[in-house]
């Protein structure tokens, strides 16, 4: 199974704690050592056996053995060996950082050899809870590319705001970092704004990790969260985990090890998900055993959290949750699980607002004027969408939806969204799609603008140049994703005064009410995103102006960062309140040890 699939590897690390409190230190040592002197397992199980041995600070090869496998030829067993040495007290056998052949190896052999110390930062003398926010996909700096979305548009205003908090003396945002971005620059801890720092979980890949990928890097990436996290002048009171995958579970791990509270934001899926894909005979197989895995870690967080939360569905709160987690029940009375309100910051022009607006304008004005009519006979009207290129959201069933139902010849489509550059995979295959779907109608082309990623300040100047009621031309903004759990692209969009358009599936219509401040649309087929491209050009100005001002209205006293920062900061309070009251009464009492020797 270590040699398996990545998914039944990254679980076998989830259940070993239990398994070696079960069977106890002696066997599990036995076990391993079994194992690793067969001879015959592939790199990656020795790596993973040297982890599991960390894990637990066994100690299942001899010094020679380890000397040896310290300086094997096979990366994954020597890093492995490293993390097992420094778990164990043998740290003279691992090398000097001078023998690093990379900036991975550089960064985790300086780590290493600085010890539990190694990157102390001194912050501001502020009272409060110190609180971690994850987000391990993407980069939190370049919304729209590759796997970068709205998160990190929410968690950079978010952490901002937390840290101006009475309750939240620092917040740190934990994001990963490839070998060659380590390479450009090799700091783990980096202030971004006053009580807000980035900080950098390693990953030994030559790309930042797609979702699929976090089980091979799941134990590596535990241990560097755990040392970091270790490292810190103040330890991390609370960390907040938000998506169901290999790299939550790993730092929901790394916080175990370090005694930091955990709260997770749940959502339907993966559960709901399983019973809309896999109702049919041609289920696919390969879909199926990642969606369970997904469950899998789910249920796991969800286990481990000491408070979950929840986004707001259709009846503004999250009992949705209870019928795919029933164990919420069970749990301290919990009941309904919270839904803080997610929002969106304040506004603040970009640099060179007015020469970056009006280069942006005259792209997307040639589009209209190359568009032949438009339903009254004014001018043609512009749809607008904002997201990285990737299947959940659906570009090119929104490219074929707008040619299908004849909207091309009545408003020009603009896309924002993906890296200027060609080398995400997942980039590629959306632009071939949407390619594809212009052969149909090669006439349409002139009318579609694809605009590469652009900075958050620019999408939202851009959106307020296109809801300005003096330009000739009118524009709706449109999200065609398959779902959205909340969709802050569209909470932007409304908030610019632009008439919105979203998905039937997910958050959106817990603030999004059809017909008064926003259209809902099916958008699980061509034919009834078509028909709501329809229905949205079709609404009359009079009542997009409306339908926009009741929108905006609604963003801008509910939906803001400053007020989501101050709901979570309650919950993170209490989390951390919790756990001190916990470790009183330990010391009053006295707790069994565990028979797991964790570092």
């Amino acid at each position: 199974m270590l040699d398996g699939c990545d998914s039944a590897r990254a679980a076998v690390f989830d259940v070993w704690r239990d398994v070696v409190r079960q069977f106890g230190p002696t066997r599990a040592e036995a076990a391993l050592r079994v194992g690793l002197r067969a001879g015959a397992a592939p790199e990656e199980a020795v790596a993973a056996m040297l982890d599991l041995a960390a894990a637990a600070a066994l100690r299942p090869l001899s010094r020679t053995e380890l000397r040896a496998a310290a300086s094997a030829p096979g990366r994954l067993t020597r890093h492995a060996a490293w993390r097992l040495l420094s778990a164990t007290g043998g740290q003279s056998l691992i090398p000097d950082v001078r023998s690093a052949g990379d900036a991975y190896e550089r960064t985790l052999l300086t780590l290493l050899g600085l010890g539990p110390s190694a990157d102390r930062v001194r912050d501001e003398p502020r009272r409060g809870v110190v609180v971690a926010q994850s987000m391990l996909l993407g980069r939190i700096d370049r919304p729209g590319e590759g796997m970068s979305g709205g998160l990190g548009v929410l968690l950079s205003s978010l952490g901002d705001a937390l840290a101006g908090t009475e309750a939240v003396a620092r917040t740190l945002t934990v994001v990963t970092a490839c070998t060659p971005e380590l390479e450009a620059d090799p700091a783990l801890l980096r202030r971004r704004a006053p009580g807000h720092w980035i900080l950098r979980i390693p990953v030994d890949s030559v790309n930042e990790l797609r979702p699929e990928e976090f089980g091979r890097h799941r134990e590596a990436m535990a241990w560097w969260a755990a040392a970091l996290f270790a490292s810190l002048a103040r330890p991390v009171d609370v960390l907040h985990v938000r998506y169901a995958d290999d790299g939550s579970l790993a730092l929901a791990e790394a916080a175990r090890r370090v005694g930091t509270r955990v709260v997770f934001t749940a959502t339907p899926d993966p559960h709901r998900q399983m019973t809309e894909r896999y109702d049919t005979p041609a289920a696919d197989a390969t879909a199926l055993r990642g969606d369970l895995h997904r469950v899998f870690v789910a249920d796991r967080l969800v286990e481990r959290a000491d408070r979950v939360v929840g986004i707001a569905g259709r009846d503004g709160g999250a009992s949705e949750l209870l019928g795919y987690f029933p164990q919420l029940l069970d749990r301290n009375d919990e009941g309904v699980p919270g839904a803080p309100p997610e929002g969106i910051p304040p506004y603040l022009p970009p640099p060179r607002e007015a020469a970056r607006s009006a280069e942006l304008l005259r792209t997307i004005d040639a589009a209209v004027a190359a568009t032949p009519e438009s339903a009254d006979g004014g001018a043609p009207a512009v749809l607008f969408s904002v997201g990285r290129l990737h299947p959940v959201k659906q570009q090119d069933l929104l490219v074929r939806a707008w040619i299908g139902s004849g909207c091309h010849r009545r408003a020009a489509l603009v896309l924002v969204g993906g890296s200027p550059h060609a080398g995400d995979p997942v980039e590629r295959a959306m632009r071939a799609r949407v390619e594809d779907a212009l052969r149909t109608c090669p006439e349409a082309r002139r009318q579609l603008v694809i605009l590469p990623a652009l900075s958050n300040a620019e999408v939202r100047m851009l959106e307020r140049r296109l809801a300005d009621p003096v330009r000739r031309s009118s524009a709706r903004y449109v999200c065609a994703s398959a779902k959205e759990e909340f969709g802050l692209g569209l909470l932007e969009a409304m908030e610019a005064g632009l008439l919105a358009a979203g998905p039937l599936r997910g958050g959106v219509p817990h603030y999004l009410i059809d017909g008064h401040n926003g259209l809902l649309i099916d958008t699980s087929r061509v034919e009834t995103l078509g028909d709501g491209l329809v229905r949205l050009l079709a609404v009359d100005a009079r009542s997009a102006s409306m339908m926009a001002g009741r929108a905006q209205a609604l963003v801008r006293t509910t939906f803001s960062s400053a007020a989501m920062a101050e709901t979570l900061a309650e919950h993170y309070a209490a989390v951390a309140a919790a756990r001190k009251c916990a470790a009183d009464e330990s010391r009053a009492y006295g707790s069994p040890a565990e028979s797991v020797r964790v570092p």
